[in-house]
């Protein structure tokens, strides 16, 4: 740890202006102790102080050294007590040399220092007391941020893992899912099929090129999603349409990489899927107030399903975005008169 005081200019200005205060308390004290103030009164104060604020300046490196972890209560308040008493008594013995060396009126001086030695005792003893316990306010303070700073970089490491995690729930099962069309119609529609690979590779160089940490734009987002349909619709053809309503002061928000796609994968799953009727897919994105609205519908066949999803699709897409946004983003959906219906709100200022 570095020096608490030389290496911040605040601190070093603070620490000043509190020794200031110090020595005009020591100058009161002395000619409480005198009965006099005069020149050599000023002087003596004046130097003893600077004195004293350099050996506390140099006070931090022992202090330090005593204070780590492996020394022993004990060893340490011994420390404390002997570090007391060399610096009291350097304080003395210098500012008593360089005054000497200063003043030419010894006789006078050493009068002064007599009738105020018991009171520099004292306050020589309060002062160390007093910067020792800044300095165990200062290693309390450092070990507190210490303390964050390893907390956050923990709950960093925690969300980069989980949304690793989620995101690798997403790949697996959408190549699964596709790679079965391609078997599909390497039989019915081999040219089809082909189209379907190129379109799949392209789709997951996409996927995987993108880090979990950085989030990319609504307009990468939705070209990516373009050329997922594009992969669906080589299978189900007519029966998948789709449509857009995008408002392009939207298209720059940031959001995290493939965070929409499990919810076309649902529409695809529980509408075309479990449908025999064509079924329409619209994406309706508007700006409100410091948030966009993106609203994900599809109509599904009412008729009960023996199938029923898991749920994890839009489970996965509501933790992601509460580990990107917090609170500041939410997500919905509603099954109303044969519509399936996702919106989700997320900021446009908050990345």
């Amino acid at each position: 740890m570095k020096h608490p005081v030389l290496n911040n200019r605040i601190r070093l200005l603070v620490w000043w202006l509190v020794w200031l205060l110090l020595g005009l308390g020591q100058t009161l004290l002395f000619y409480f102790a005198s009965g006099s103030f005069n020149l050599t009164s000023v002087i003596d104060s004046l130097i003893s102080i600077l004195i004293f604020s350099a050996i506390a300046l140099a006070l931090w490196y022992p202090f330090y050294y005593f204070n780590s972890e492996e020394v022993k209560i004990t060893s340490l308040i011994s420390n404390l007590l002997a570090s007391g008493a060399i610096s009291v008594s350097l304080w003395i013995l210098i500012t008593k040399f360089f005054i000497l060396l200063i003043l030419t009126d010894e006789a006078e001086y050493l009068k002064y220092w007599d009738a105020t030695f018991a009171y520099r005792i004292g306050s020589g003893v309060l002062i160390f007391v007093m910067v020792i316990l800044t300095y165990f306010l200062f290693v309390s303070l450092f070990n507190l941020s210490e303390k964050k700073a390893k907390e956050a970089r923990l709950e960093s490491l925690v969300k980069e893992t989980e949304l690793k995690l989620l995101r690798s729930q997403i790949n697996p099962h959408f190549l699964f899912n596709s790679l079965n069309s391609i078997s599909y119609l390497t039989i019915s529609d081999p040219e089809g099929a082909r189209d379907m690979i190129i379109k799949l590779s392209e789709f997951m160089r996409y996927a995987l090129s993108k880090k979990d940490d950085q989030p990319v734009t609504l307009r990468s987002e939705l070209e990516n999603l373009r050329l997922y349909l594009e992969i669906e619709r080589v299978r189900f053809g007519d029966r998948l349409s789709i449509e857009e309503n995008i408002d392009a002061a939207c298209l720059e928000t940031k959001m995290p990489v493939m965070l929409l796609q499990p919810l076309y994968e649902n529409a695809i799953k529980h509408g075309v899927y479990e449908s025999t009727e064509g079924v329409k897919v619209n994406t309706e994105v508007i700006l409100i107030d410091n948030h966009i609205k993106i609203t994900i519908s599809n109509n599904y066949d009412i008729i009960p399903s023996v199938k029923k999803g898991t749920g994890t699709g839009l489970l996965n897409v509501e933790r992601r975005l509460e580990l990107f946004f917090g609170k500041n983003a939410s997500i919905k959906s509603e099954k109303e008169n044969g519509l399936y219906t996702v919106t989700l709100y997320i900021p446009t200022d908050f990345l």
